[in-house]
């Protein structure tokens, strides 16, 4: 028995659907369509600026080296807001500081010791060392807005 031209056509109907679909789904939140709003507060003063890093690598974080996107933000009434936009659907880690001399660094005394104020999503807190991806991880679009404390 011969197939009739509609049977043989159904395959290639499928695979057009499937493609349209994942193209939907795409455009739809899960690629690249995610704003997340970082809020950082509890700066010692109004001198120089914040730096806001973000992260999607636990093996990388919170290296200098390692960071997806980069912010650098004005302190504006004691408060240090920035927009990342385009991200995907994943999990991100953030580690910011407080650039008070506003000399583009993260100054650090005898034996590595911060002299600058910084801090990590979900107010991760840090003992001997910056905490883990794990425990400053959030995941975005679920999350759209975290709040971030210094000198907490």
């Amino acid at each position: 028995m011969e197939e009739s031209p509609a049977i043989r056509r159904r395959p290639l109907t499928c695979i057009v659907l499937a493609v349209i679909l994942s193209l939907f789904a795409v455009t739809s939140g899960r690629g690249g369509n995610n704003d997340l709003f970082v809020i950082v507060s509890g700066l010692r003063s109004q001198e120089g600026n914040v730096h806001i890093a973000l992260y999607d690598d636990p093996g990388r974080f919170p290296k200098s080296d390692g960071m997806v996107l980069r912010a650098e933000v004005p302190i504006l009434k004691g408060v240090a807001r920035h927009k990342f936009t385009g991200l995907t659907h994943k999990l991100y880690a953030v580690a910011v500081y407080h650039d008070e001399n506003d000399n583009d660094e993260f100054d650090q005394g005898l034996l590595g010791i911060p002299l600058e104020d910084y801090a990590f999503s979900n107010n991760a807190s840090v003992f001997m060392g910056p905490p883990s991806f794990a425990r400053s991880a959030f995941a975005v679009p679920e999350t759209q807005e975290i709040q971030i404390r210094i000198n907490e």
